[in-house]
């Protein structure tokens, strides 16, 4: 398993002031491609993507006058690697208070790599309700899809290696803003 010990930082790709300005980019693209916000609601996909999700609502009600409802989305018990997992998985809930069937529901999240986390995210969705349509928001788009999934909203496309990681540092989370790119340090654990 690894450890976040075993990278370390190579670049910044965004700090706070390019954040607020892709987040306000994706709110304005979001609020264009339907039309408004009537009847969308934003998920955030654990951990970071809920504080996203909440940003975005913010800077939609800055733009629009309207208030988006948010919820969070825990797909811990979803996840297609849950018996890979070494230790046992921490089980925080989902806290969707807004009925999202029949919704425009824009799923956000921080980093889309594989597309397993979305795939996850899906599958816990249709279980909580049956949506009009779901549209994904991402903050980086890093490439290496092993699933047929494609953002709706992207604040930044960053071609990867597989070495490499992207690390999203929130303040509500990390005491910190940026979108990082993190090498393998060479040491083994």
């Amino acid at each position: 398993m690894t450890t976040m010990s075993e990278w370390k930082e190579k670049n910044v790709l965004l700090d706070e002031a390019a954040m607020r300005r892709a987040l306000t980019r994706i709110a304005h693209e979001i609020i264009e491609r339907n039309k408004g916000v009537e009847n969308c609601v934003l998920i955030g996909i654990r951990t970071r993507g809920i504080y996203l999700a909440r940003r975005l609502a913010e800077r939609i009600q800055q733009i629009e006058g309207q208030t988006v409802p948010v919820g969070e989305l825990d797909i811990t018990l979803y996840r297609d690697d849950l018996t890979r997992k070494q230790d046992q998985p921490m089980i925080k809930g989902s806290d969707i208070e807004e009925d999202i069937t029949d919704k425009k529901v824009i799923l956000v999240d921080d980093v889309l790599f594989t597309g397993r986390t979305v795939r996850a995210a899906l599958d816990a969705l249709m279980d909580v309700g049956r949506p009009q349509m779901i549209q994904l928001a991402v903050l980086v788009d890093r490439g290496h899809r092993e699933l047929p999934i494609r953002p709706d909203y992207v604040g930044k496309n960053v071609p990867t290696s597989k070495e490499e990681m992207i690390g999203v540092e929130l303040a509500e989370v990390d005491h910190r803003e940026c979108v990082t790119i993190l090498e393998k340090t060479g040491r083994k654990k």
